[in-house]
C-alpha cells in the first residue's frame, strides 16, 4: 500500500470520510424494516461515528429470499468459473484503489492501529480474495476408478445460501477469509458483521456491487446477534453458517441447526495458545521478539495470540529481560498515529473485561495499567496453574508466564486447556521440535516463530476452538461446497445393468 502517512494526514482523511450506515441487501443500501439504528463509536475516543441500521428477523427473511433467488436463477452460481474469477479480480482492484479509505475506516471503527491496518489487514484482505479468485478455475473434480461399464464422476457444487457471522477483532480480514472461498464456489452470502465493527463490511459490499457481483449474491446485515445471528442460524432456507467468534456464542449455532433444518455449521472460536520455550532455544532475542509480537499484536484481540508463555527455568530470566526490552518497541496511543503499535480495545465492555484480569497482588513483570479504553502490554508471572489468567481467554494484551522444568512438563502444560487453536515451540533441537509440534493438540503449531502460516495453509482448531471446516487454503473451499456422485451406467444389456 506504499508508505505510511503522517498522523495529521490520517486525521484529515478521517475527517472527510462518509460512513455507510444502511444494510446492503439485493444490490442496494436499505434501512432496517423496523427503522431502528444503533450507534457505532470510535473506541479510542468514545465519540459516535455513525448510526447504523439495526436489522432484525424481518430483514433476515427478506434477504434470505433475495439470496435464494440469486442462487437459484444462476446469476452467480452458474456463471462460468472464469467469469466469476474475472469479477472477483476486478473487485480486488477496486479494493486496492480504495485501500487507504478502508484502512482508516477500519482503524476508526475497531481501535486497531493504522499501522496494522495499512501494513497487514487491508493488504492481506485483498490478497486473500484475489488468491481464492485465481483458484476458481484451477480446482478439478474427479472420476473414480470404476468398471469399463460405468463412469463415476465426483463433482463439487456450491452449498447455496450461506450465512457468514464475523468477529470484531479482524473485521476486514475475517470477511475476506469467508467471502473469498464462499463467493469463489458460487454461493450467495449473507454477512452478519459484529455490531461493534460493521462499517468496512458495508463499504466492501458496495465495492463488490460496483465490480459486477450480481444483486442478491453479497448482502450485509448489521445488527445484534439475537436479532440477526440467531435468525440466520435458525432459518429454514439458509444452507450453511460459518461462524468466527467466541466459544460461548459459537456453541449456540449447532443448537440452532439441530432445531431447524440441520444446516451445515463451521466454527472457528477461541484459544488459550501456548508459546513453549525450551532451554536449548537459540537466539533468545529473536525468540523474545516473536513472543512479544504474538502476545501484543492487535492488542491481544486475536484468537491465536500467544497468551501463555511456558518457559524452562534455566532461560526464563534472560528471556523475560529481552521481552521487556522488545515491548518498548510497542508504543500505545492514538490508533491513527502510525508510530503507535498498540491501539484501543474495541469497546467499553471489553475494556472492563480485560482490565478485570489485572488484579492486585500479581507479580507484574511489565505494564499492568489500564485507562480510558487502553490497556498496556502486560506480562504477569503466574504460579497457580489454575488461575483465571491461565485458564480463560483474556483477549487482551496480557501474557501469563508459567515456569517448567522439562520438555515433558512443558508439553503437558501446553495441552492443559479446553482450547486447541494455535501454539508455538522454540528449540534448536529438530527432534524435540517435531515431537513437540506433533504432541501439542492444536490446529496450527509454529516452530521458532509466531504466526498462522500464510494464505495457502488451512487454519482452524481442536476441542473448544472449533470444528467443521478450515479457513484459508484450498481446504477452505471444501466447507462452501458439497460433494456429489454422478454414476453413469454404460451397459446395454438389462441383466448386465442390474447385476
Amino acid at each position: 500500500m506504499g508508505n505510511l502517512l503522517t498522523h495529521e494526514e490520517y486525521q484529515s482523511i478521517a475527517a472527510k470520510l462518509e460512513f455507510p450506515t444502511q444494510a446492503f441487501i439485493n444490490g442496494s443500501f436499505r434501512p432496517a424494516v423496523s427503522g431502528k439504528t444503533f450507534e457505532t463509536t470510535n473506541p479510542a475516543t468514545g465519540k459516535v461515528l455513525a448510526k447504523v441500521a439495526s436489522c432484525g428477523p424481518e430483514d433476515v427473511d427478506f434477504t434470505v429470499q433475495k439470496a435464494r433467488d440469486a442462487f437459484e436463477d444462476g446469476r452467480w452460481s452458474r456463471l462460468h468459473p472464469s467469469a466469476r474469477k474475472e469479477i472477483l479480480i476486478r473487485f480486488t482492484k477496486l479494493m486496492k484503489r480504495n485501500a487507504r479509505e478502508l484502512a482508516v475506516l477500519e482503524s476508526l471503527d475497531s481501535g486497531k492501529t493504522i499501522y496494522d491496518c495499512e501494513k497487514v489487514d487491508v493488504p492481506e484482505t485483498i490478497h486473500c480474495i484475489a488468491w481464492h479468485a485465481e483458484l476458481i478455475d484451477k480446482i478439478y473434480d474427479q472420476v473414480s476408478p470404476a468398471s469399463d461399464n460405468h463412469i463415476a464422476m465426483i463433482v463439487r457444487e456450491p452449498v447455496g445460501v450461506v450465512g457468514l457471522v464475523l468477529p470484531w477483532n479482524f473485521p476486514l480480514l475475517m470477511l475476506a477469509w469467508k467471502i473469498g472461498p464462499a463467493l469463489a464456489a458460487g454461493n450467495s452470502v449473507i454477512v452478519k458483521p459484529a455490531k461493534e465493527t460493521s462499517l468496512t463490511a458495508l463499504r466492501v459490499a458496495e465495492l463488490a456491487m460496483e465490480a459486477g457481483i450480481p444483486a442478491g449474491v453479497f448482502n450485509v446485515l448489521p445488527g445484534s446477534g439475537g436479532d440477526v445471528g440467531e435468525p440466520l442460524g435458525r432459518h429454514m432456507d439458509v444452507d450453511m453458517v460459518s461462524f468466527t467468534g467466541s466459544t460461548e456464542t459459537g456453541r449456540r449455532f449447532p443448537k440452532y441447526s439441530a432445531e431447524s433444518n440441520l444446516k451445515e455449521v463451521t466454527l472457528e472460536m477461541g484459544g488459550k495458545n501456548p508459546a513453549v520455550v525450551l532451554d536449548d532455544a537459540e537466539n533468545l532475542d529473536r525468540v523474545a521478539a516473536h513472543i512479544v509480537n504474538g502476545a501484543f499484536w492487535n492488542m491481544g484481540e486475536n484468537c491465536s495470540a500467544s497468551s501463555r508463555l511456558i518457559v524452562q527455568r534455566g532461560i526464563k530470566d534472560e528471556l523475560i529481560k529481552r521481552m521487556v526490552a522488545h515491548a518498548r518497541e510497542w508504543p500505545m496511543g492514538d490508533p491513527l498515529n502510525p508510530e503507535n503499535r498498540v491501539g484501543a480495545l474495541v469497546s467499553k465492555s471489553h475494556f472492563d473485561k480485560v482490565s478485570s484480569y489485572l488484579a492486585k497482588g500479581q507479580k507484574v513483570l511489565l505494564g499492568g495499567k489500564a485507562k480510558h479504553g487502553f490497556v498496556e502490554p502486560t506480562i504477569i508471572d503466574v504460579a497457580d496453574r489454575n488461575a483465571k489468567l491461565v485458564r480463560e481467554e483474556v483477549f487482551g494484551p496480557v501474557l501469563a508466564v508459567l515456569t517448567v522444568e522439562s520438555f515433558e512438563e512443558a508439553i503437558q502444560l501446553a495441552n492443559d486447556t479446553e482450547y486447541g487453536l494455535a501454539a508455538s515451540i522454540y528449540t534448536a533441537n529438530a527432534k524435540r521440535a517435531i515431537r513437540g509440534a506433533r504432541a501439542i493438540r492444536a490446529g496450527t503449531v509454529t516452530v521458532n516463530s509466531f504466526g498462522e502460516g500464510d494464505i495457502t495453509t488451512p487454519f482452524g482448531g481442536y476441542k473448544s476452538s472449533g470444528f467443521g471446516g478450515r479457513d484459508k487454503g484450498i481446504h477452505a473451499h471444501d466447507q462452501y461446497t458439497r460433494i456429489k456422485t454422478i454414476w453413469l451406467d454404460l451397459t446395454d444389456d438389462v441383466d448386465e445393468a442390474v447385476a
